[in-house]
C-alpha cells in the first residue's frame, strides 16, 4: 500500500514538473468538421496548461520547448483540421500558470500573450488548475495520506476548503485579469475557455484504488474541487466577454476510473500515452468536439 502511495506521488510530482515519457499513441476519435462562418477562426492562436498541450501525448511538436510537452494531438491541433485557419500558433505548455500569459515560464518560452495581436480572431485555453498549485497539492498530498483511511475522507479532514478557498479567492481574479488581458491584446477574437474534463467518477470505486489511490471519501471532495474550479472559470468568462466551453455533462462516464478506450484522462498509475491525471488523445478530441458544437462552428 505504501509503495502504491508513493508510486502515485511520484508520477504526479512528475507531471507537474512537466517531464514525461511517451508511449505509443492510442487511437483518436476525430473532430466533426466546421462551419466556420459565423466565428472566425483565423488567425488562430492557441493558449495554456497541460490539459491544452495534451501533456506526454504522442507525438509532440517537433522544435517546441521540451517543458511545454506540446502534442500534435492536442484539442487546438484537432480545432485547427477542423477548421483550416490561414494562420495556426500552438504555445500551449505544461504547467503554465495565468503569470505565465505575461511572463516566460522557463528558459527559452515566451510569455503566452506574446502570441496574440490585434489581428487574431480565435483564441482557446485552459488554464487555471495549476495556480496557488491547486491541481498538485490537492491530488499528491491526498495520494500521499490516502493509505491511512483507505475508506475514509482523511484528505478532506486534513485540508477542509483550503483548496476551493484558493480556487475562490485567488484562481477566479487571476484568470478573469488573463481573460482580459487576452481580449485587449485582440479585441475582435472570439475567446473560449475550455472547462476542465471530469477526472474522478462521482463516488469512490474500491477497484479503482489500484490506478487512482484515492481515499473512497475523498473523491467526491475532490470532485467537487474540480466543480468549484471550473464554475470560477465559468464567471471569469461571463465577465470578460468569452466563452467558457462546459466539459462536465460529455466527460461524465469518461474519467480515469473508465476503462481503455472509454476514458478521456488517463489514472495515476500505469496511463497510456499522457501524463498521470491528464486527458489521452481521445479525451483532447472530445475538448475539440465540444468547442466546435458548443461555439456552433
Amino acid at each position: 500500500m505504501r509503495r502504491t502511495t508513493s508510486v502515485l506521488a511520484t508520477t504526479l510530482f512528475t507531471a507537474a514538473l512537466g517531464v514525461g515519457v511517451a508511449v505509443p499513441a492510442t487511437a483518436k476519435v476525430s473532430p466533426p468538421k466546421a462551419n466556420h462562418h459565423s466565428i472566425k477562426t483565423s488567425p488562430y492562436v492557441a493558449l495554456g496548461d497541460s490539459y491544452a498541450s495534451a501533456a506526454g501525448v504522442a507525438p509532440l511538436v517537433a522544435g517546441a520547448p521540451a517543458t511545454c510537452s506540446r502534442s500534435t494531438l492536442n484539442f487546438a491541433h484537432d480545432l485547427a483540421a477542423a477548421t483550416q485557419p490561414r494562420s495556426f500558433t500552438d504555445v500551449t505548455c505544461s504547467g503554465a500558470k495565468t503569470a505565465d500569459f505575461y511572463g516566460s515560464q522557463a528558459p527559452g518560452v515566451a510569455p503566452q500573450l506574446d502570441a496574440v495581436t490585434k489581428k487574431t480572431r480565435f483564441v482557446t485555453m485552459t488554464i487555471g488548475g495549476n495556480d496557488e498549485d491547486v491541481f498538485t497539492s490537492s491530488f499528491f498530498g491526498c495520494a500521499t495520506i490516502s493509505a491511512t483511511d483507505v475508506l475514509g475522507n482523511p484528505c478532506q479532514r486534513k485540508y477542509g476548503t483550503t483548496f476551493t478557498d484558493a480556487i475562490v479567492n485567488q484562481t477566479y481574479p487571476n484568470v478573469l485579469a488573463a481573460l482580459k488581458a487576452v481580449r485587449k491584446k485582440a479585441p475582435a477574437a472570439t475567446i473560449a475557455i475550455v472547462g476542465y474534463p471530469q477526472i474522478l467518477p462521482e463516488v469512490g470505486r474500491l477497484d479503482c484504488y489500484r490506478s487512482m489511490p484515492i481515499a473512497m471519501g475523498d473523491v467526491p471532495w475532490l470532485k467537487h474541487e474540480q466543480d468549484v474550479l471550473n464554475a470560477v472559470i465559468a464567471r471569469a468568462a461571463r465577465h470578460a466577454g468569452a466563452r467558457f466551453i462546459d466539459m462536465a455533462a460529455s466527460s461524465r462516464g469518461h474519467d480515469a476510473c473508465a476503462p481503455v478506450g472509454t476514458r478521456w484522462i488517463e489514472p495515476a498509475i500505469a496511463p497510456v500515452n499522457a501524463f498521470p491525471v491528464h486527458p489521452n488523445a481521445t479525451g483532447e478530441a472530445a475538448m475539440a468536439e465540444q468547442t466546435l458544437l458548443q461555439l456552433g462552428l
